[in-house]
């Protein structure tokens, strides 16, 4: 993946995941929104390879010949924010002006976007999400005509774009102005391609789930998903006003999810976030299940069916140590890439790989999606249920994790702790603590203002300390 380059970038755009913030303030504003759905459609124009597909370029002139144009088709979907329905208008707004056909598709998680990008064979998706961030804020993730997320340096391209006055130069008019249509339908597409997923010799009958889908994008697919496999749904999270999406529920609550698995004697638990794209189980018994134990479990499920592309599943650095032990016992590598879920994909196509993710609950399957999909990581754990007839306590014993603390410390700067001697001598002396039983791990967020602090070890009282430690040290300095 290229580097971002600082040449003519007046302003940040793109963080790991897409635009995000605060909805109608920048950037995320519907001037802002309406200038990106233009430099998509514009870089679609100039050159339609760059998004992947390739297409013919729509042209300022009609075609002499009686073949009709080719325009750039972009899809745009939403998850269930309120600010959804002015980002939406706006972005569809700038495509068309560019001469570009918006398909509208209404709420659908980000892996149904990418999804539907490559069924309809659009040149690009744009989802309308900020994932588990609270209802107000919104983001914007662009795909590729093949459902990937952009590279950076097509991200840093439509940043350009965004800040200067090329495209006006060249604005199309009369019958070359784009069009928008809506398509109500699509998430019906998304479940039987889900449900295909799941094997034909299998069902999901006699199976109790309990379903938290955080008041969000997935609230209309998921549900009939398990239903039509044969389960009993026991749904959640599956009214959305707006304002509600993450409020206490889904993936960031998996708490919530947990008691309600033992409340209803269900056999499992499955929670979503806002847009989709990750899942936390809770096992039989009330135990949460994360990103992690998913991926492990699923890999040696995967690797005794010699499924497992060179043995090998790609994670990141807020892996636990216990995972990466477990998997060396079974001879299953573990690569670790930069910290987003892009850059998992992006680690797993360049190497070969088909499982990767992160502890947080994004789980890839490159065999089957572009991208993490919470449903699609959920039916791989129920088929690995089925496929041993173990319940999934057992499952997760065989991932033996190290206790880890995580703290997040809001920030006014993002620089280098490194040019902070008081933050880099508590890191280091933390790291020196540990030793090679645990690991210490700073980072920053690349959605919010926040560092995010990941320390593990075998002793829950003294990784505590140590993060506690850190936090001071930063809030102190950088807060």
């Amino acid at each position: 993946m290229g580097s971002r380059s600082k040449v003519n970038e007046p302003v940040k755009l793109f963080g790991t995941d897409g635009i995000r913030g605060l909805a109608n303030q920048f950037p995320i504003t519907s001037e802002i929104a309406m200038s990106i759905g233009r430099a998509v459609a514009y870089v679609l124009r100039k050159n339609p390879s760059t998004l992947v597909k390739s297409s013919m370029p729509i042209g300022l002139k009609p075609l002499e010949s009686s073949r009709p144009v080719r325009r750039a088709k972009i899809v745009v979907g939403k998850d269930t924010r309120l600010s959804g329905y002015m980002l939406e208008q706006a972005l569809t707004s700038g495509a068309c002006s560019m001469g570009a056909d918006v398909i509208l598709i209404g709420p659908l998680s980000t892996p149904g976007v990418a999804f539907v990008t490559q069924s309809m064979r659009a040149d690009a998706g744009i989802m309308i999400s900020a994932s588990h961030n609270p209802y107000f804020d919104n983001g914007i993730k662009i795909f590729s005509a093949d459902g990937y997320k952009l590279p950076d340096e097509v991200e840093t391209e439509i940043e350009r774009l965004v800040f200067t006055k090329e495209m006006e130069k060249e604005l199309p008019t009369a019958d070359l102005v784009g069009k928008a249509f809506r398509i109500d339908d699509v998430y019906g597409r998304y479940i039987v391609f889900l449900k295909s997923l799941f094997p034909k010799d299998l069902d999901l009958l006699g199976i109790r789930i309990v379903l938290d889908c955080a008041h969000g994008a997935a609230y209309k697919a998921a549900p009939l998903v398990f239903e039509e496999l044969g389960a009993e749904v026991i749904k959640k999270g599956v009214s959305p006003n707006g304002l509600n999406i993450n409020d206490n529920c889904g993936a960031l609550f998996p708490e919530h999810i947990a008691g309600a698995t033992v409340e209803y004697r269900a056999d499992i638990g499955i929670a979503l976030d806002g847009d989709g794209d990750r899942c936390i189980l809770s096992d039989e018994n009330g135990e949460i299940v994360d990103g992690d134990q998913i991926i492990g479990l699923c890999a040696l499920q995967m690797a005794q069916e010699k499924n497992l592309s060179k043995n090998a599943v790609v994670t990141t650095p807020m892996s636990n140590m216990g995972l990466e032990m477990t998997l060396k016992e079974n001879g299953i590598a573990m690569v670790r890439a930069q910290v987003g879920d892009r850059y998992v994909v992006d680690t797993m196509r360049k190497g070969g790989y088909n499982l990767g993710g992160e502890q947080s609950g994004h789980i890839v399957f490159l065999d089957q999606s572009t991208t993490g999909d919470g449903i699609v990581a959920a039916l791989k754990v129920l088929e690995a249920m089925r496929r041993t007839k173990k319940p999934l306590s057992e499952l997760k014993k065989a991932i033996k994790l190290f206790p880890q603390v995580k703290e997040n410390v809001r920030v006014s700067k993002k620089e280098a702790f490194e040019k902070f001697p008081e933050v880099s001598k508590t890191i280091n002396s933390a790291k020196d603590v540990l030793r090679d039983r645990g690991r210490v791990f700073v980072r920053y967020s690349g959605t919010e203002p926040l560092a995010r602090i990941l320390v593990e070890g075998e002793d829950y009282q003294q990784i505590s300390q140590l993060a506690f430690q850190i936090s001071k040290s930063i809030q102190r300095v950088l807060g």
